[in-house]
């Protein structure tokens, strides 16, 4: 199946050259472009994209508020893509709160075109882009310095079995389903089914979302 996917920049030049780097690919189709948020949201209305490239900061409306436009849950019968959030920083305050907002992930614009071209593809697979060290890094400083407000720290997590809890934490700190099978002595299939049910049960759309609650939770805490 072609992945559909329109990319959102401020920068012509940027859109023109990730377009024809994903458009050389026979498996991914790019199917508009858009130089701000507003105008993402139009685009993506009207082509119905599998997956959103989007720049951070932008003019008129900036990546993050386009990302949660997009990714509101509270719009019925809406199409929500998914939002793989560019920057040129690898640790930026917009980046956790589009994460929190539902994104699937981010790409440092500096990356070379092979993870460009995988990272769509990961996210167009339902999976989480979030490089581990990158991940512990941001996910960590922004949870020490932005704690989101916090009804009951594991409130959330009640319905986690212990395995599924101690899957949990690992995510958030960063391992691959490689090095969980590695560290629990698991089938790498096994830890893949304990991480399905993990966002079965959290109501939650992916790794990325589950890296935010294991935080805001109060599962794992910075600089553990």
């Amino acid at each position: 199946m072609t992945i559909r996917v329109i990319i959102v920049d401020d920068q012509a030049m940027v859109r023109a050259g990730f377009a024809a780097l994903l458009n050389a690919q026979s498996d991914i189709d790019v199917v508009g472009d858009a130089a701000d948020g507003a105008q993402a949201l139009e685009v993506t209305g009207r082509t119905h994209p599998d997956v959103v490239l989007m720049d951070v900061r932008m003019p008129v409306m900036d990546g993050l508020e386009a990302a949660r436009k997009l990714l509101d849950p509270a719009v019925p019968g809406a199409h929500r893509p998914r939002v793989l959030m560019l920057t040129t920083f690898d640790v930026d305050d917009y980046v956790y709160e589009a994460l929190r907002a539902g994104a699937s992930g981010f790409l440092l614009k500096d990356a070379p075109p092979a993870d460009l071209i995988a990272a769509v593809r990961v996210v167009a697979a339902g999976e989480a882009l979030l490089a581990p060290s990158v991940t512990r890094r941001l996910i960590a400083d922004f949870a020490r310095n932005r704690p989101a407000k916090r009804r009951d720290p594991r409130l959330r997590l009640n319905g986690l079995t212990p395995r599924e809890t101690e899957v949990l934490e690992l995510i958030a700190r960063g391992l691959s389903n490689q090095e969980i099978a590695a560290r629990l002595v698991l089938a790498e299939q096994t830890v893949k089914t304990h991480i399905g049910r993990i966002l079965g049960k959290l109501d939650l759309r992916d790794r990325a979302q589950a890296v935010v609650l294991a935080y805001e939770s109060g599962l794992v805490t910075p600089g553990e």
